[in-house]
């Protein structure tokens, strides 16, 4: 299903290359079925054509007759010129997905035409090496077999969640900014295994591999994180002792804040691109 597809994307940044760099490392699609675009930057299309054998084309170049899937990931401010050029260009049935913060499928369905095929997007930057967790939010018009084709497409750059538009919020400050909060912890950790005397790069392959240990217990095993905590935790033990450094200074409160907060700022970016889009429309 997937090797018959021509995949092109609008705009060649990091999370396009983050994508590209998934999907062309799962082999369930040839390289050269996948495109990327931009206006301008022939640099930057070359490197990418050169560094994962894809085809880097110039917007004004690409067949549109010949996609079947556009991936949206240009900046979000230049969402409203990308829609009014693939309007001339595409039918309804071409599946569009769209990767752009704050851009809500009713919005992409009510500047594309009637019947259009959408579907929002939210992976991170783990999909480079095919571990994303991404979130899909179908628009009203989108068939189940374009759902279960995306979900399929999407498979190949890590895990896939359905779930309703609303939560793209939270899901950002869960996993789209998630992996961040990870690497943050582990600079912390690596300070202190350095102080110690430690290597750092085996202190960093030590810590890395603790994480992935801890998140294949959670995915192996039908267990909370609170059973699995209260499993290695003895009373008046090592773990203890940390787990307890960690309350008396605030480290879940952290935790929770970090994802409250990048809940509240993607919230507030989508409302500042809606209320900006509004403007321009005028």
């Amino acid at each position: 299903m997937l090797h018959d597809k021509t995949i092109a994307f609008l705009g060649a940044g990091s999370m396009a290359e983050a994508m590209i760099s998934g999907l062309v490392k799962s082999e369930k699609i040839p390289a050269h079925k996948i495109i990327a675009t931009n206006r301008s930057n022939q640099e930057r299309l070359s490197a990418l054509e050169a560094k994962y054998g894809i085809k880097g084309i110039k917007l004004d170049s690409l067949q549109f007759d010949q996609i079947d899937v556009f991936i949206l990931a240009m900046k979000p401010k230049d969402v409203d010129i990308a829609l009014d050029n693939l309007k001339l260009h595409i039918n309804s049935n071409q599946l569009i997905l769209s990767v752009l913060a704050g851009i809500t499928t009713t919005y992409l369905e009510q500047n594309l035409h009637n019947g259009q095929q959408v579907v929002r997007v939210m992976p991170n930057t783990s999909s480079t090496i095919g571990e994303s967790a991404t979130a899909i939010s179908p628009g009203h018009e989108t068939s189940d077999e374009q759902l279960i084709f995306t979900q399929e497409l999407l498979g190949c750059i890590g895990e896939v969640y359905t779930i309703e538009e609303k939560d793209m919020d939270i899901f950002t400050g869960l996993a789209g900014s998630g992996p961040a909060y990870f690497y943050y912890l582990m600079e912390h950790m690596e300070k202190e295994g350095a102080k110690a005397g430690f290597d750092i790069e085996t202190t960093r392959q030590i810590i890395a591999q603790t994480i992935v240990g801890a998140a294949k217990m959670i995915q192996e095993n039908d267990v909370t994180p609170t059973v699995l905590r209260e499993n290695v935790t003895s009373p008046n033990g090592t773990t203890a002792a940390g787990l307890h450094a960690l309350d008396e200074n605030g480290g879940g409160k952290a935790i929770s804040k970090a994802v409250e907060h990048a809940a509240q700022r993607s919230k507030e970016i989508s409302e500042q691109i809606q209320e900006s889009l509004l403007v321009s429309s005028k």
